[in-house]
């Protein structure tokens, strides 16, 4: 079994995610609000924010994954799924657990806005930039991660650990 070091508590996770969702919804009042989900790991996070919003939300997912089974992104994200709420003229909220490389959300915003969305924003329980190869803007950062490969709270490695109710650092 590897080692856990814990970086975020499930109260540092609870805080987080209030002070996102204030933001957000003073942000988005009086908007059409569509949050897009990124599965499999965003499902916790996005489940914990939406709930706290004050503002009407739609929600949709799509599914992208650029790990399989290893520490290190692939580089070749793959993006799977479609959208199945209409986006035209709708303000989005590309919801994700992580951004790391940031290759696979540069990938999904560029793909989101062929759809003549009114905005793109991008929300993210984990800004890791230590490793970042493609410059992406994240318009709300939960917390900004300077180094190692992190699990819980919907977060995995190999498919385990999404279950953490914080987040860790995974140490072999």
């Amino acid at each position: 079994m590897a080692e856990l070091t814990t970086i975020l508590t499930q109260d540092d996770l609870k805080k987080i995610v209030e002070s996102l969702a204030r933001r957000i919804s003073s942000d988005y009042d009086g908007c059409d609000l569509l949050c897009i989900g990124v599965l499999k790991g965003a499902f916790i996070f996005m489940a914990d924010l939406i709930r706290r919003l004050t503002v009407p939300v739609k929600v949709d997912f799509l599914r992208a994954s650029s790990y399989g089974s290893g520490t290190v992104s692939s580089g070749r994200p793959r993006v799977t799924g479609n959208i199945d709420m209409a986006v035209d003229g709708k303000d989005l909220l590309l919801v994700e657990d992580i951004v790391d490389t940031g290759v696979t959300l540069k990938r999904i915003v560029d793909h989101l806005k062929t759809l003549h969305p009114k905005s793109v924003k991008v929300c993210a329980l984990i800004d890791k930039r230590e490793r970042r190869d493609v410059q992406v803007n994240i318009d709300y950062a939960g917390y900004v991660a300077d180094s190692g490969f992190l699990v819980g709270s919907g977060l995995d490695y190999a498919e385990k650990y999404r279950n953490l109710p914080g987040i860790f650092q995974l140490n072999s």
